[in-house]
């Protein structure tokens, strides 16, 4: 089967989501036992260099990646679209790969203490209630289209994940809150568009169909 290019870019968004845990929860002692054991090996000795740059860069090199993977999920649906690419497996892997990416990250500010558990798996529980929703509507023949305020969150999403990635730089400025009031807007947006998406399939299936 050969991929289309949308569908390239939905398995880089995926392949980037372990990458970005990987970069974000590496310790830095990790990186400074890497250097002094390289210390001396002349020809691979520039990876210990590597190993320090990637240390005092993690933040931004997490940032990149992620930034990277989320401009993926706008660029495939658009390329998608525009060249009439849609697929069936481009349905499938699109929302997996988004679940999988703002998990990911999630999981990893949690696990550095940048983002409180409880706020995530609202967040995170929103994702998997939409979406089930959607499948139940699915089996009936009604769609149920993005609402303006799922995009307002996943705007503000990428902007609360960003800033918290990048703590500990933004302290620097006065400014080390920012992701997390961020956070608390996503969580009211996912609240917000989530009752939104229940409102209209309460409204638009039939709750007693045995189909």
């Amino acid at each position: 089967m050969r991929l289309n290019l949308p569908n390239k870019l939905t398995l880089i968004r995926i392949f980037l989501a372990p990458l970005l845990v990987v970069v974000l929860l590496t310790p830095p002692w990790a990186t400074a036992e890497v250097k002094s054991q390289l210390q001396g090996m002349d020809s691979v000795e520039w990876l210990g260099d590597l190993a320090v740059w990637f240390s005092a860069w993690r933040d931004f090199v997490g940032v990149l990646i992620f930034l990277t993977a989320a401009l993926t999920d706008w660029l495939d649906g658009y390329l998608a679209r525009s060249r009439g690419q849609v697929t069936t497996l481009g349905a499938l892997l699109d929302p997996i790969a988004d679940k999988l990416l703002t998990g990911s990250a999630f999981i990893a500010l949690v696990e550095l203490q940048l983002a409180p558990a409880w706020m995530v798996v609202v967040i995170v529980g929103r994702e998997f209630a939409v979406s089930g929703l959607r499948s139940i509507a699915a089996t009936q023949g009604v769609v149920i289209s993005a609402s303006i305020w799922g995009k307002y969150k996943t705007v503000v999403q990428v902007i609360a994940i960003t800033s918290l990635i990048l703590t500990d730089f933004l302290q620097r400025y006065h400014m080390g809150q920012l992701g997390r009031a961020m956070l608390w807007l996503v969580m009211v947006l996912a609240i917000i568009s989530m009752t939104h998406y229940f409102v209209h399939f309460v409204r638009c299936v039939d709750l007693d169909s045995r189909a």
